[in-house]
């Protein structure tokens, strides 16, 4: 999972990026929710974890800012845990509330079971669209500009992990992980070969090229 962790302690959130680390996992550590906000404009990420209290922003706005706008579950990890507290975490947006102190391998299975509750969802299951590109995930047919697009598996997964998060850059690990099942980086060319040959696919003979690269960060479809 790629974890972007909203935490303004900063010892709790050099323990808890270390652990997310430790077991396999990617976590992008910020502390306000301007830097949240910016973050989720800018990368691609599987879940949030948010603390309440924030200096400035506090994590109830990030929530409201958030709303009307596709982002990553949002699981809340907090001292604030009264029942009411919870409530009006749940009803602001947050799939999930936390309280602390909590125990780690809990937080761990909460928040899995929040990732892949997202990635089977029904709007999953539908159709995604980027400009004049269009992805029937049901029939696994690709189109653009109504010109058919053949691609393989492979291909199709990398493509439709990028459009889930369009405009966004999708960081080469997250692309390991969904396409290929891999938690390492096995230092090949493997991921530039198929993008490569998804670019050739869908941006040849087109005037405006969708799939970009981000150097020493990853790729990005818009």
């Amino acid at each position: 999972m790629r974890i972007l962790l909203i935490e303004d302690d900063s010892k709790v959130s050099y323990w808890l990026a270390s652990k997310f680390q430790a077991s396999g996992h990617h976590c992008v550590p910020v502390e306000s929710g301007e830097a949240a906000l910016d973050a989720l404009d800018r990368h691609a990420f599987d879940i949030v974890v948010l603390d309440r209290m924030l200096p400035g922003m506090d994590g109830m706005e990030v929530l409201r800012r958030l709303q009307g706008r596709p982002h990553p579950p949002v699981i809340i990890l907090s001292a604030v845990d009264q029942a009411s507290d919870r409530v009006e975490g749940l009803r602001a947006g947050a799939q999930d509330y936390v309280g602390k102190p909590f125990d780690f391998p809990e937080l761990m299975v909460r928040m899995e079971l929040l990732v892949q509750r997202s990635d089977d969802t029904p709007g999953n299951t539908g159709r995604l669209c980027v400009r004049d590109l269009q992805i029937d995930l049901m029939r696994r047919k690709v189109t653009r500009s109504g010109r058919d697009i053949n691609l393989t598996d492979k291909e199709f997964l990398l493509l439709r992990t990028l459009a889930e998060h369009a405009g966004q850059t999708v960081p080469r690990g997250m692309l390991l992980e969904k396409v290929w099942g891999l938690q390492f980086d096995p230092q090949t060319n493997l991921i530039d070969v198929h993008v490569s040959k998804l670019r050739s696919k869908i941006d040849r003979d087109f005037a405006q090229p969708l799939l970009k690269t981000v150097r020493a960060m990853g790729y990005v479809l818009s």
